[in-house]
């Protein structure tokens, strides 16, 4: 494809993403609230869009239809347990919603460290954030790297690409905080969805409809149509792979701070609604499109450069393929900027404010935009590396963030549970977790992705049966956590005549 219509598609998308982002702004936002949550007042329909944009990243259009190339439909049972994994939002998120409007949390760790009362565990949950969401945001910038340059045929280098991505997320982050990114995640949402299913269409029209396309897998390589493929999965791999992708809503806090910024419950559950939508749409579109990648080129030897090379194929006209491009650059831009603000939020309140004791809000505000660049710099160098395989990656990350899994459930089902388990805990199992990675990651035969939440959990349910709870803290958080269902029923109660 030709390097000028690419750079032209590049740059509609930045004039355009620029506009949204600065009619977002609103105010100074001069407060931490403001800044990373939008003030608590996001309507449904933005959340969700918002939502679904840094959720469905360079990984669903890059990753799982390069999992799909390698792994065949498995990958589509992978994805689906992802999808079935934000039931828990349904769970969690409205009261995730209530501590939050009730204690005024702006990240999910501070939430944590006030449950159990201490300081360490917002910090020792925060590090681990630090640790783990940087390789995922690399994981993103190389998969812009990987679209441009091979849908370019190396025109734009990769390292262009990576670069693009992350100057575009620290300005997008800047602009007007979380604002300004919900904003253009919402442009890139739609554009995304609508983009990559016109395309995928006409593509699939090409290859004869879905008769010719999955007759061609099946006289060819039958065994991506069957379970368990053709080699890259077993089931000891689809486990590792899928727990943490399960947990994801919850575990991943540039998700989980989401949930407290709908205006309202209602808010809230139209937020859910739209994204499972948005996501089964976006996901059987991936998969197809994977499948689609190998039935014209199954030569191909990296599966991450599937879309990159369909894109830039005779099988695409030009401009469509722009279209598509620039709608997963916009969503892995999306989750670079929604994890940089996500990060810097908890750095400056988490890690820098217990650790100094600094709670002023305007200077964590001013460490946390201070933190931005850096972390965008460390995440730069990351995927310079060039790994390859960018959905078992993404998942890898997410291993890590699996260990406060235990700490965030007990925080509001289990009142037995203390401040010394949830430190235990995340410690735990972080350190078995890297240990399981540096020692070849096989463990009676399972991996981390499988052993990592077990583990934490019985260190959280055995260091808890051992020491002491603060009961009056306990139980305040917990009445806390449900108010929402007694202001839901004086809601829906009629109002009495004068």
């Amino acid at each position: 494809m030709s390097v000028t219509l690419v750079v032209w598609g590049l740059v509609l998308y930045v004039i355009a993403s620029f506009v949204v982002a600065y009619i977002s702004r609103t105010g100074k936002s001069a407060t931490m609230s403001d800044y990373f949550l939008g003030d608590r007042s996001m309507g449904g329909i933005l959340s969700a869009l918002s939502y679904s944009a840094t959720t469905y990243s360079a990984f669903m259009m890059i990753g799982l239809a390069g999992l799909t190339f390698k792994g065949g439909v498995g990958a589509l049972g992978f994805e689906i347990i992802y999808f079935a994994g934000v039931s828990l939002v349904a769970i969690f998120g409205p009261r995730f919603w209530a501590v939050g409007k009730k204690y005024g949390f702006v990240t999910p760790y501070e939430m944590l460290g006030t449950r159990y009362g201490s300081r360490w565990v917002a910090v020792a949950a925060g590090l681990v954030s630090l640790v783990f969401l940087i390789p995922y945001s690399a994981v993103q910038l190389s998969g812009v790297g990987y679209l441009l340059s091979g849908m370019t045929g190396g025109g734009i280098p990769f390292l262009w690409g990576v670069v693009i991505a992350a100057v575009l997320a620290i300005i997008f982050s800047y602009v007007a905080g979380i604002r300004s990114v919900m904003w253009t995640d919402s442009l890139q949402a739609l554009m995304m969805i609508i983009a990559s299913v016109l395309v995928c269409g006409l593509v699939i029209i090409e290859l004869g409809g879905f008769s010719g396309l999955f007759g061609a897998i099946s006289q060819t390589k039958p065994e991506l149509l069957q379970v368990p493929g053709p080699g890259l999965f077993s089931f000891t791999t689809f486990l590792g792979l899928t727990i943490p992708w399960f947990f994801f809503a919850i575990s991943n806090p540039q998700v989980s701070q989401r949930l407290y910024m709908p205006a309202s419950l209602k808010a809230l559950k139209r937020m859910l609604i739209i994204f499972l939508c948005f996501g089964f749409v976006y996901t059987i579109v991936s998969v197809l499109w994977g499948f689609s990648a190998f039935v014209a080129f199954p030569e191909l030897e990296k599966g991450d450069l599937a879309t990159s090379t369909l894109l830039a194929s005779d099988f695409v006209p030009p401009v469509l393929g722009v279209m598509v491009m620039v709608g997963i650059l916009a969503a892995a831009v999306s989750t670079i900027d929604s994890i940089l603000l996500t990060l810097s939020s908890v750095f400056s309140r988490d890690v820098w404010g217990n650790i100094t004791g600094d709670r002023n809000d305007s200077r964590q505000l001013f460490v946390g935009k201070l933190i931005i660049p850096m972390i965008s710099i460390v995440s730069l160098v990351f995927a310079a590396m060039e790994f390859s395989m960018i959905a078992i990656l993404s998942v890898a990350a997410s291993v890590g963030l699996l260990v406060t899994v235990p700490a965030i459930v007990g925080a509001f089902f289990w009142r037995r549970g203390t401040a010394a388990a949830a430190l235990a805990s995340i410690l735990g199992g972080v350190a078995f977790v890297i240990w399981m990675y540096l020692t070849g990651n096989k463990l009676f035969g399972l991996n981390a992705g499988v052993l990592a939440l077990p583990v934490s959990t019985l260190i959280f349910v055995g260091v808890s049966l051992l020491t002491r709870i603060d009961a009056k803290l306990a139980d305040e958080f917990h009445a806390a956590s449900i108010s929402y269902k007694s202001s839901r029923t004086m809601n829906s109660m009629p109002v009495p005549a004068e």
